[in-house]
């Protein structure tokens, strides 16, 4: 179904954070296409079901209509424009979401070669903890963690010691 080139220690690290604080009996709602990550969790127990596709800065229907219990979003505010609106309509009161960190040494991502891979943003955690708080989100955890490479250079070499995911549950009551 999918590559086998999918990052593992990531998606298992986002693993291990969902299960310190979501129970399998919760149903998730996944902002973003069904991926490998949403897999993962269904293999690991979990309810999940995912958007559309849809341009969730034009279209937040999705997001109005659910009745989940929590809401996740694995690397999907970064692509948004306007992230706090998204943030907004959520009404689970549960959110696991995590964004890439703004690295000194590494210009934002952008596809070559698809228009929707582009970041929009991309956070310091002050930044992120503050969109959420702003959009009514209380943060209740909060990790972060690198992203070693496998290729030869000094920027791969920065990736083993600069954190550059961030991880955050939230509630709001």
């Amino acid at each position: 179904m999918y590559e086998n080139n999918f990052p593992t220690r990531r998606y298992n690290l986002t693993l291990n954070f969902v299960k310190k604080y979501i129970s399998k009996n919760e149903e998730i709602f996944d902002l973003g296409v069904k991926n490998p990550l949403s897999d993962l969790l269904k293999s690991n127990g979990f309810t999940v079901t995912n958007t559309n596709g849809e341009d969730l800065d034009l279209d937040c229907s999705s997001i109005q209509n659910s009745k989940a219990d929590v809401v996740t979003a694995f690397e999907i505010f970064e692509h948004l424009v306007t992230p706090f609106v998204v943030l907004k309509e959520i009404k689970a009161n549960k959110l696991i979401a995590s964004v890439p960190l703004k690295l000194w040494f590494s210009n934002a991502y952008k596809s070559k070669t698809d228009i929707r891979d582009r970041h929009f943003h991309e956070f310091e955690d002050w930044q992120f903890d503050w969109l959420l708080e702003k959009a009514g989100w209380t943060i209740i955890s909060r990790e972060k963690w690198t992203n070693p490479t496998k290729k030869i250079g000094i920027r791969p070499l920065l990736r083993y010691f600069t954190k550059r995911f961030y991880i955050v549950y939230a509630e709001r009551k």
